[in-house]
C-alpha cells in the first residue's frame, strides 16, 4: 500500500463541536473553491465524530483539545494539508495546538484580524458580538492588539448577556432559532455596541455566521466570519507548518552509549528553562544486530535494522538522524541513499574537528572495534584531510576489544578495571609511535575514560578525542541553526 501524500489544496475540516455551525462552514467553503479559478482541484475532507462534553470550564477545554488533536491525527493519515477549525473556543489554545499539531492550522482567527486590517483600514474600533465567557478570557484581545484596535463588547441589559442568551438560551441558536427572539436580542447588542463608537461588527461565536444575513442590516458593516475564513483558505492554503528542530537518535547501539550520548546533548545545549531543550525521538533498539560480528565475523547484517529503525525515526517527523556508534557508520553510505532526512556523520564531524584543532597535526591514533578498524571508515575520514591513522598491534587490539567485549569490559557494565587497563596499554603503545592526539572509536570508550586528557605510564600527555560529545554538539548546532531559519 502506498503512503499518502500531503496535497497543499486540500483541506480537513473539524466538526462536531458545533454541528449546525460547522455545516455552514463547509458549505461557504465548498462555494468559495468552485468560484476559484482552480475550481474542482480542493479535496475537503469533513470529519465528525462524537464529541463528549464534560463538566466545567477546565475539563471541558481538556476534553475539546484532545478531540481537535484526534481529528488532526487523522487528517494527517490522509495526506490532508491544511486543518480548519471553525470554533472560536477553540482558539483559545490555539497556541498549545500549533505546538504540537503535525498539520498546518489555518488560524481562523488571526485571518479574521488581518482581513480587518487589510480590508477596513480605518475601522479600528471593532465591535465584538461574544459570549461572556470568551469576552472574559481575553481570547480577541491576543489577536486585535489594543495598540492597534479598540475592542468594544456589548453592554448586559438587566443582568442578561445578550449575546450568550441569544445563542445558548432556551430559544437560542444553539437550539437551532434564528428569528424571532434570538435576532432581537443580537440586534439589541448591535445597536449597543454602535452606540458605543463600534465602526465594525466582528460575530465572535461560531453560531453567530449562521445569522449574519439577517443581522447584516446595521449602520456599520459586519463580517460573515466563515465566508472570510473560507475565502481566505481558498486564496491562501496555510503556510507550512512551524514547529521546533527534532533530533532522532538511534538507540541501544550500545544502550550505555545512547544515554552517555543523550546526556551530552543535554550539557551542550545553551538553555534557561526544560522548555529550551532539544526535543529528542529515540528509538532504544539494542537487538540491532552486533555490527563488529558482521564485519569480521559470519554475524547477521546489521543494515536492514539500522535502516528500519532510521525510517522510524523519519516518520517521527525527526529532523536529523544521530547514531551514536562509530561502527554503525560502515552502513550509513547505503542507508542514507534511502531516507529523506540526514544522518550526522559522527565521523566526518569528529575528523573536521581535529583538523580545525590541530591544523599542523599529521598523524592520528584510533582506538576502535574491530569492525570500525577492518571496514576503514575512519581511515578514509582521516586521509580525506590529510592525516594518517594509527591503529594499535593485533595483541593490543586484542586488549581494545577485550575492554569493550569481554567478561569485565564496558559492554557488561563495568568502567573501572581491567578494562581500563587494556586500553592505557594500547594508548602507551600509540604514544609511544608518535601519537599525541587519539579518537575513542567506540562509543563506550568514553565511559572507561572521560577525560580528554591522559597521562600515560611513561609522562607523556595525550589528547582523547571523544566522538560521542563532538556528534552531540554538532546536532545541537543544527538545532540552534533551524531555529534561526
Amino acid at each position: 500500500m502506498s503512503l499518502p501524500v500531503r496535497r497543499e489544496r486540500s483541506f480537513g475540516i473539524i466538526g462536531g463541536l458545533s454541528p449546525i455551525a460547522d455545516a455552514d462552514l463547509l458549505s461557504k467553503l465548498i462555494e468559495a473553491t468552485e468560484r476559484h479559478v482552480d475550481a474542482g482541484q480542493f479535496e475537503i475532507v469533513f470529519e465528525q465524530r462524537p464529541f463528549t462534553r464534560s463538566d466545567g470550564p477546565s475539563a471541558a477545554n481538556t476534553a475539546r483539545m484532545l478531540y481537535i488533536f484526534n481529528r488532526i491525527d487523522s487528517f494527517k493519515a490522509r495526506g490532508i494539508g491544511t486543518v480548519v477549525l471553525p470554533c472560536f473556543l477553540s482558539h483559545s489554545f490555539m497556541e498549545e495546538l500549533k505546538e504540537n499539531s503535525p498539520l498546518p492550522i489555518a488560524d481562523m482567527i488571526e485571518v479574521l484580524c488581518n482581513h480587518v486590517r487589510t480590508t477596513f483600514p480605518r475601522q479600528r474600533r471593532i465591535g465584538v458580538l461574544t459570549t461572556a465567557a470568551l469576552r472574559d478570557s481575553a481570547l480577541f484581545e491576543r489577536y486585535f492588539r489594543s495598540e492597534e484596535f479598540e475592542l468594544l463588547y456589548a453592554r448586559p441589559r438587566g443582568g442578561v448577556d445578550l449575546v450568550t442568551e441569544a445563542v445558548y438560551g432556551r430559544d437560542g441558536i444553539k437550539s437551532g432559532s434564528r428569528s424571532g427572539y434570538s435576532i432581537e436580542l443580537l440586534r439589541d447588542a448591535c445597536a449597543d455596541l454602535i452606540a458605543q463608537g463600534a465602526q465594525l461588527l466582528l460575530p465572535g461565536v461560531t453560531e453567530l455566521a449562521l445569522v449574519a444575513n439577517e443581522l447584516a442590516q446595521v449602520q456599520v458593516p459586519l463580517l460573515d466570519p466563515h465566508r472570510v475564513y473560507a475565502q481566505h483558505l481558498v486564496a491562501d492554503p496555510a503556510a507550512g507548518i512551524e514547529r521546533p528542530f527534532k533530533l532522532g537518535v538511534v538507540g541501544g547501539v550500545g544502550p550505555a552509549a545512547t544515554v552517555d550520548f543523550l546526556d551530552k546533548v543535554v550539557r551542550n545545549t545553551p538553555a534557561a528553562r526544560d522548555q529550551d531543550h532539544l526535543r529528542l525521538l529515540v528509538e532504544q533498539n539494542p537487538q540491532i544486530p552486533d555490527r563488529t560480528e558482521h564485519l569480521v565475523g559470519d554475524g547477521m547484517d546489521p543494515t536492514l535494522a539500522l535502516y528500519a529503525t532510521c525510517k522510524k525515526l523519519q516518520a517521527g517527523e525527526a529532523d536529523l538522524i544521530a547514531i551514536p556508534c562509530n561502527t554503525a557508520h560502515a552502513f550509513v553510505e547505503a542507508i542514507q541513499s534511502e531516507l529523506d532526512i540526514p544522518i550526522m556523520n559522527m565521523l566526518t564531524v569528529t575528523v573536521k574537528h581535529i583538523r580545525e584543532l590541530f591544523p599542523k597535526l599529521r598523524k592520528v591514533g584510533l582506538l576502535a572495534t574491530d569492525g570500525t578498524v577492518s571496514s576503514g571508515v575512519y581511515k578514509r575520514a582521516l586521509e580525506d584531510h590529510g592525516l594518517q591513522e594509527v591503529v594499535p598491534s593485533p595483541p593490543l587490539q586484542a586488549r581494545v576489544m577485550n575492554a569493550i567485549y569481554g567478561p569485565r569490559g564496558v559492554k557488561a557494565g563495568f568502567t573501572t578495571g581491567p578494562s581500563v587497563a587494556d586500553v592505557d596499554a594500547a594508548i602507551e603503545e600509540l604514544v609511544a609511535q608518535g601519537v599525541e592526539v587519539i579518537v575513542l572509536g567506540c562509543t563506550e570508550l568514553p565511559l572507561l575514560l572521560p577525560e580528554p586528557e591522559r597521562v600515560t605510564a611513561s609522562g607523556k600527555q595525550v589528547t582523547l578525542v571523544d566522538p560521542t560529545d563532538i556528534l552531540a554538539r554538532r546536532c545541537v548546532s543544527a538545532a540552534m541553526l533551524w531555529s534561526r531559519r
